[in-house]
């Protein structure tokens, strides 16, 4: 018999990050294109919460959450250039596929293509790209290079204008995207920065 749990695993710290990471990774999904609402998940409980409504007319162009068991501390804060460490939440991911999912909560096998740099009040808040395991439109996509170059454009666009609040300074800025290898190298290093905030009993 395959295990299971008997209760619900919380998903940041109860769920595997992937069969093979930080190349192939699990996504737990927070929201979807079709939310107006940016959820978040609830550190304690493991449930999701509003968060904030979206300020802007634009929506997430792509499935978005995080990697399960990671954590964004100064080892990869140490990656980005003029942070002055992670942002102490779990790595966040968007999830690109063919047909629009239009549930969250849900988890996601993906393979990782690159990211985007993000600093947010001067932590790192990197956005990793991956692509939707099996996908059958994207499954020859291995790198960002071979990603649209409009599609890497929205992502980045969404990321440098969804926390803008009309009338308060921007704290968040991104940078230029980059590869897998790059991607991989801020997966490792949250990895091993989970493993140090939060080691195993």
């Amino acid at each position: 018999m395959d295990r299971f749990s008997q209760w619900r695993p919380h998903p940041w710290h109860g769920l595997s990050p992937g069969v093979e990471p930080p190349h192939r990774v699990t996504a737990f999904i927070e929201i979807t294109p079709f939310d107006f609402v940016k959820y978040e998940i609830d550190k304690d409980s493991g449930y999701l919460r509003i968060d904030r409504p979206q300020r802007t007319s634009s929506l997430p162009p792509a499935l978005y959450g995080f990697i399960p068991r990671t954590y964004a501390g100064a080892r990869v804060g140490g990656l980005m250039p003029g942070a002055s460490g992670g942002d102490g939440d779990p790595l966040d991911i968007c999830v690109l596929s063919e047909r629009l999912v239009a549930k969250s909560e849900v988890l996601v096998a993906t393979r990782v293509v690159g990211g985007i740099p993000m600093l947010d009040d001067g932590h790192a808040d990197d956005k990793i790209i991956a692509v939707l395991e099996n996908d059958p439109l994207w499954d020859g996509f291995d790198d960002l290079a071979h990603i649209p170059g409009p599609y890497v454009e929205r992502l980045t666009h969404y990321f440098a204008t969804y926390k803008m609040i009309p009338g308060k300074p921007l704290t968040a800025s991104v940078g230029e995207p980059y590869g897998k290898a790059h991607a991989e190298a801020v997966i490792q290093a949250a990895l091993d920065d989970y493993r140090e905030a939060f080691p195993a009993p």
